[in-house]
């Protein structure tokens, strides 16, 4: 056996012994694993590694960052001394990075690795499942790779076998008829999950990357000007049809948005098509991020007090919009703030004057200790003084799980209904098969959920703005600006029309010293 598949089978056997003892995976994860025929094992163990890769790029951390702060959805202000890290964080959010940043390098390694360990899975004799739920995740990170750089690294053949070849680099074509073809070849192979299994890749799960995939083809051809041809916006809208025919999904009925992302999101969502496995005491990520970057020092739990929205994106938002913040009741909350029925917001955007959810007393900032905790809309990028604790917006999508100590229970969400119905719409708006009233349906179902009036007719921009609204900081808003033409343009705290460079993230110094196949990106 190679070296390097008994490193990885040494990792697989302590993540198979985790996931023996596994209510949830026991009884959702189909993965075809038969007990105690051992020529399944070592595919097994190492698609679990596969699954877990995903969690340190995805949740709220590295990809999720690239995709949020460089937008004008988030930012990480500098706060004094703190969130300062050599201006790592100010230099995405003002499109001033070079290719020595180490958010980028840092997301590169975890993307590439995840694409090492799922095919790695297809050098152990997997099942059909097996192989195509690893082909799925590969395809998943190859477009995440894509879309951030437009090139993607992948080691096959002898370059996997030897790490002295250096891996093969992926065109933009290239690249995307890979991803394609291996998603409609695995597509029958997957399982026919729903909401409840969301965190196994499904037929469902695929046939929504593909829609991305389409969606953004002509853009990863031509960021500057891009082209939507009608046999591109046809497959997103039948892919888009298919999965509303498979009848196990539906918008989240009005009070219901953040079932999406409840601790027991995998029971209750009826949106959620893939999510990343989190349970407590067994495996998953740090979903706690979700609220350690945003909430004060004085909050319960504490947080880091870092990261927030801006003022012209929360205004976006009308104040009926229940994906603005609501008080959401859920069993994981054991705070006052449900047992004594106060009631304070817990979820969404978290603005003004902020409370103690055990005895219902406003919270007071930390220093000074005699001036209380409000979140103001106005922030800049560097904040000192008296707005240094306060100055933000800051949203929290995830509902916080205080029935656990450590890993928490809420699975990470990666593609929703939502978000299906909202590229349909958008398909038909570029051309695809359909008419400006069916696109505005679709758009208008949502909407009566959230508790919103119905547009009245639909364009690109209202479009853009519903996609800000319903998807916020949900990994998503980089793309959607680049798509639509406006990630160059000012906003707040970034205050010029940038290079068209930088609709392609610098490849990191780093990676090109190590893989010769790699040019960096035009103006870098």
């Amino acid at each position: 056996m190679k070296l390097k598949s008994i490193l990885y089978l040494a990792l697989a056997g302590t993540l198979m012994g985790g996931t023996i003892s596994c209510t949830k995976l026991n009884e959702e994860f189909n993965s075809e694993l038969e007990e105690g025929d051992a020529s399944n094992v070592d595919a097994a163990g190492l698609l679990i590694t596969a699954y877990n890769s995903l969690n340190t790029p995805y949740q709220q951390e590295q990809r999720w960052v690239l995709q949020e702060i460089s937008t004008d959805a988030a930012m990480a202000p500098t706060r004094g001394g703190d969130w300062d890290d050599n201006g790592m964080h100010r230099a995405i959010h003002l499109h001033t990075w070079n290719a020595d940043n180490g958010y980028m390098n840092n997301t590169f390694v975890s993307l590439g690795s995840a694409i090492f360990n799922a095919t790695n899975v297809l050098q152990f004799n997997p099942s059909a499942q097996q192989a195509a739920e690893a082909r799925f995740l590969r395809a998943l990170t190859m477009f995440d790779m894509l879309d951030l750089w437009g090139v993607v690294p992948l080691r096959e053949g002898e370059s996997f076998e030897d790490f002295r070849i250096a891996p093969e680099v992926l065109q933009p074509q290239a690249a995307m008829d890979y991803i394609i073809k291996d998603l409609e070849e695995i597509i029958a192979s997957l399982p026919d999950n729903g909401p409840n299994a969301a965190y196994i890749a499904n037929k469902n799960a695929a046939k929504t990357l593909l829609m991305k995939v389409y969606l953004n083809k002509g853009t990863f051809l031509n960021r500057q000007a891009p082209t939507y041809p009608a046999e591109d916006m046809n497959k997103v809208i039948s892919l888009a049809k298919e999965i509303t025919a498979s009848g196990k999904y539906s918008v989240a009925a009005k009070g219901k948005y953040f079932d999406n992302f409840a601790p027991d999101n995998d029971a209750k969502s009826t949106e959620n098509i893939f999510t990343l496995f989190n349970k407590n005491g067994e495996r998953g990520g740090n979903v706690d991020r979700t609220w350690n970057t945003i909430a004060h020092y004085n909050m319960r739990p504490g947080g880091w007090n870092g990261w927030c929205t801006l003022s012209d994106y929360y205004d976006k938002f009308s104040a009926t919009d229940e994906r603005r913040g609501i008080y959401y009741d859920y069993p994981a909350d054991t705070t006052s703030n449900r047992k004594k029925n106060f009631h304070r917001q817990n979820v969404g955007f978290f603005a003004g004057q902020q409370y103690n959810w055990t005895t219902n007393q406003p919270l007071m900032a930390r220093n000074p200790s005699s001036a209380t905790l409000s979140f103001t809309a106005a922030v800049t990028i560097r904040t000192s003084g008296a707005t240094l604790e306060t100055a933000g917006i800051r949203p929290m999508k995830y509902a916080f799980d205080y029935a656990v100590t450590g890993q928490r229970n809420n699975d990470w969400v990666v593609f929703r209904y939502a978000d299906v119905l909202l590229m349909q719409a958008e398909a038909i708006l570029r051309g695809g098969t359909g008419s400006p009233a069916e696109a505005l349906t679709l758009v208008n179902s949502i909407r009566a959920n959230r508790n919103v009036p119905a547009f009245t007719s639909l364009t690109l921009d209202n479009l853009l703005d519903e996609r800000a609204r319903e998807l916020y900081w949900e990994g998503w808003r980089r793309q959607d600006l680049i798509r639509f033409g406006k990630f160059l343009q000012p906003w707040q705290e970034k205050q010029v029309t940038n290079d068209p460079k930088v609709l392609v993230f610098a490849i990191p110094s780093q990676q090109i010293a190590v893989n010769p196949n790699l040019t960096q990106n035009e103006g870098y």
